[in-house]
């Protein structure tokens, strides 16, 4: 498969799949978008191998992931589509290398029944699945200034966090439950309540609470919006904006996450896109 080809299939993925990534990828000059497409299709590759049907066996089939993305890094690309645009892209703009084998790490923590007992053990996982993916992108962004390396660290966190708050019941029924031992113990809430429908007073205060944490993520993680370079800032900016916005409306329907699966509306991200543009 030729360079052009990789490209357009990983941009196929990425627009196909990215739910909320790709709407800020469209900000960006097409260098960099396509370099964003082609990591988020190795990133969708490896997520699919955790949870998608019909794999017998996970384990090996990370495994040869693993083999095949040290072969692409070193320049032998193994025979999949996503390869030669990820390679291109990581050696353009020098992404370092550790990021995808972290990403790699803690997929495979997600292959068995997972329960998280403390907040350390969460901010651990938030960062192999999630901030690392921050870290990989933002030397596509652009950026000088070395405490940038950690905002995008705890910006990744924050995002994480709003996703385990959004999959809660997804994820328990799953075997994975995210939300730390030590704070359902401290709300009052048995894991049982996770796979009903019904929002009790104890966990919908525990939630909250775990919504205030990204939040706190998300402040923390604001001066990165003036480290990374000035053409890739309202990409940037659309990005946190939908998850930022995808917390609130979380927080808005009273943490009614159990029943149904929040989200923002198509016509939302597009008015994100638009005034980040503007």
């Amino acid at each position: 498969m030729t360079l052009a080809e990789s490209y357009t299939f990983c941009e196929r993925v990425a627009r196909t799949q990215a739910k909320n990534f790709y709407y800020s990828f469209l900000l960006l000059s097409r260098p960099q978008r396509q370099a964003m497409c082609a990591i988020y299709a190795f990133m969708r590759y490896c997520d699919d191998l955790s949870d998608a049907e019909g794999i017998s066996d996970r384990a090996g089939a990370i495994a040869r992931w693993q083999t095949d993305l040290d072969a692409a890094l070193a320049g032998s690309a193994p025979e999949n589509p996503v390869w030669p645009a990820f390679a291109d892209a990581v050696a353009r703009y020098r992404i370092p290398h550790e990021y995808f084998r972290a990403m790699i790490r803690g997929v495979s923590s997600d292959l068995e029944p997972r329960h998280i007992q403390t907040f350390q053990e969460l901010y651990d996982y938030c960062y192999h699945v999630a901030s690392v993916v921050g870290l990989t992108i933002i030397h596509i962004f652009g950026f000088n200034d070395p405490r940038a390396l950690e905002l995008a660290e705890r910006c990744g966190v924050a995002f994480q966090l709003t996703n385990i708050l959004r999959d809660v019941r997804e994820d328990a029924e799953h075997g994975r439950v995210y939300l730390p031992a030590e704070d359902l113990e401290r709300f009052g809430v048995k894991t049982e309540e996770l796979f009903g429908a019904a929002l009790s007073p104890a966990l919908r205060s525990l939630l909250e609470f775990e919504a205030e944490r990204a939040r706190a993520y998300y402040q923390e993680s604001e001066p990165l919006m003036d480290m990374v370079d000035s053409r890739s800032r309202a990409s940037l900016k659309a990005l946190i904006g939908i998850y930022s916005r995808l917390l609130d409306r979380i927080s808005s329907s009273g943490y009614e996450v159990l029943r149904e699966r929040v989200r923002v509306p198509a016509w939302e991200k597009i008015w994100i896109l638009a005034r980040c543009a503007i």
